[in-house]
């Protein structure tokens, strides 16, 4: 049993009071370096389209300078930020419980067929074939709507980014041991063996994906909606031999 004197009473507390106070401590040292390093990563992630938009704003200036074309580049670049900061405003909710992830139930079927119908043209200018396989129409996920659009949306939206041409990519939902899963795989670059566990890390990205557009937090956003339900995801792949996530959630009896 410890004590400290507080003006001129003694206030004692014991093994477990002093307990909790450091995990307490360290709990907040943890949180401290976490969000210095999350903010030092969002910097560096708006300061690379930052330069590129300056470097294009003035490009656009110079005698001669094409810039219809530049002013489009520059687009690009703030439509970029924009999603970064979308996204990361929208995992920050989901992390303070601002966002209401599993609100009674959703049926997943139409909504991953109209989402997929949505993603035609956008994959086919990626040269990716997109596929759908539904073994029950009627199975439900422990989501709401919004919460589920987001899931199936970003995890389609990496598969298009970053298959390769020439991939095929496949949604799949069904039945399995007692779980409902949603499942999106693709047959084209894949990413290295001992990268996929850190797919989920907020701005991890792999050698192939670092030339590609994005907020780097799709997969982030994922991981977090489907764990807050109860469920769980991973992702399994192989450099060349595509890339698997799977979400598995509780099934309702």
């Amino acid at each position: 049993m410890l004590g400290h004197a507080v003006g001129d009473q003694l206030v004692v507390f014991d093994d477990q009071d002093l307990g909790h106070c450091i995990l307490s401590l360290v709990s907040r040292s943890e949180y401290e370096e976490l969000r210095a390093a999350f903010t030092a990563a969002v910097s560096h992630e708006l300061r690379t389209p930052l330069a590129r938009l300056l470097a294009l704003l003035e490009s656009a200036e110079l005698p001669g300078a094409d810039q219809p074309a530049l002013l489009a580049q520059a687009r690009d670049e703030v439509e970029e930020m924009t999603e970064l900061v979308d996204d990361i405003l929208f995992l920050s909710e989901l992390e303070q419980g601002r966002e209401v992830v599993s609100l009674g139930e959703t049926e997943a079927a139409p909504l991953l067929r109209a989402l997929v119908d949505e993603k035609l043209e956008r994959a086919e200018l990626a040269g990716i074939r997109l596929e759908i396989q539904i073994e029950d129409e009627e199975l439900l996920v422990p989501l709401r709507r919004r919460m589920l659009r987001t899931v199936a949306d970003n995890l389609l939206e990496n598969a298009i980014r970053y298959a390769g041409e020439g991939a095929t990519c496949v949604v799949a939902l069904r039945r399995e041991d007692g779980e409902v899963v949603l499942e999106v795989s693709d047959d084209g670059a894949g990413v290295p063996e001992e990268d996929a566990p850190r797919l989920f890390e907020r701005f991890f990205r792999s050698d192939r994906a670092r030339t590609t557009r994005g907020s780097g937090l799709g997969l982030a956003i994922v991981k977090h909606v489907v764990e807050t339900a109860g469920g769980n995801v991973e992702a399994r792949g192989s450099s060349g031999h595509g890339l698997d996530v799977r979400c598995a959630f509780p099934a309702d009896g």
